[in-house]
């Protein structure tokens, strides 16, 4: 019996599905310690602000692209348009920070745990069975702008 809310034709998919392996895992150390750091959020929830152009699913090979998520912005008012079934989406309607926890990146900033929050996040749209143009254009340029932001620390959230 596959688990509550998840069709088992996802779970399916999900166990038959060729997962690729990235060996070795790209690492960078940190150069300083975290407190000094300016850290940003990477999100794969597909959240964005509203009146944002929405992620495309009509395609099987899914979107790659990525929306800007400025600091400022309550996570309450996010929108998040994942458009998988295989988990539950009840916890982010409930509070966004499940999956964009801006108020928690907030506080640490504020507690002196972290140096600093970036000026902008970046949230991607997760489903990627081909991602190729991930890896060789969108990543980068997202990566690009963290780093023009001064980012030390990207903390990823997967969904």
């Amino acid at each position: 019996m596959p688990p509550e809310g998840i069709a088992l034709g996802t779970l399916a998919f999900m166990r038959t599905y060729p997962w690729r392996r990235i060996d070795p895992v790209p690492w960078t150390p940190l150069a300083k310690p975290l407190a000094e750091c300016r850290v940003a959020l990477v999100s794969s929830a597909a959240t964005m602000l509203p009146g944002d152009d929405p992620f495309d699913y009509s395609g099987k090979a899914g979107d790659p692209t990525f929306r800007l998520i400025p600091s400022g912005t309550d996570p309450q008012t996010l929108v998040e348009t994942h458009p998988s079934s295989s988990f539950d989406h009840s916890g982010m309607a409930e509070d966004m920070n499940v999956a964009f926890p801006l108020d928690r990146i907030r506080e640490l900033a504020e507690s002196g745990r972290i140096g600093g929050v970036a000026p902008r996040h970046v949230s991607f749209e997760g489903y990627l069975p081909a991602p190729g143009r991930l890896r060789k254009e969108t990543a980068p340029e997202a990566a690009r702008l963290l780093a023009e932001d001064g980012v030390d620390v990207a903390l990823l959230f997967p969904v």
